[in-house]
């Protein structure tokens, strides 16, 4: 007969498991392509609302070319999704850990999300923002790139500036500049 574990080790042992299957995105050829397309789920918990956060995710999805979204929770948390290339996505992920700097006591858990083909835009849903006076939810929409490529981050910057001004409206326009980091 084996000797029994104690409790707390088996416990320690199976969140060891579920944590490394957690962020394995599922994986599906896209039509037409010899590109193949992940896609991962995700919630950031801390202090990761009116400081920036999806902006910075929005910028990080322009940078390396994803689809997906993201949202306020009610709870405080900021849910995403990625799709696209998994090596970009895990990068992404990355920069979400590290969350903006003005962000603290970030945590992040992703699971496996189901892969829309069809999808070809980032949305941030109802975006505000604090530091730019901009209370008016709007949605701002980034159309991925054709052909698909990776640019540089001041690049990216700018093509967020470029959604921001474009979408924003009557007393909000012209508040989207801000020349800081967020």
């Amino acid at each position: 007969m084996p000797a029994k574990r104690p409790m707390h080790k088996t416990a320690i042992m199976a969140a060891s498991l579920m944590s490394a299957l957690v962020a394995i995105p599922v994986v599906t050829q896209a039509k037409g392509s010899d590109q193949k397309l992940s896609a991962v789920s995700g919630v950031v918990t801390g202090n990761v609302q009116k400081v920036g956060f999806r902006a910075m995710i929005q910028k990080q999805a322009i940078e390396y070319n994803l689809a997906g979204m993201d949202e306020n929770n009610t709870d405080g948390s900021v849910h995403f999704t990625l799709q696209g290339d998994s090596d970009r996505i895990a990068r992404v992920l990355e920069a979400i850990k590290e969350g903006p700097k003005k962000a603290s006591n970030v945590s992040v858990t992703t699971s496996a999300a189901k892969v829309s083909p069809d999808l070809k835009t980032f949305t941030v849903v109802g975006w505000t923002s604090v530091s730019r006076d901009i209370t008016h939810p709007y949605n701002l929409v980034f159309e991925l790139r054709d052909p698909d490529s990776i640019i540089k981050k001041h690049k990216a910057k700018a093509v967020w500036l470029q959604i921001c001004e474009k979408t924003v409206q009557g007393e909000d326009a012209g508040k989207c500049d801000k020349h800081d980091e967020d």
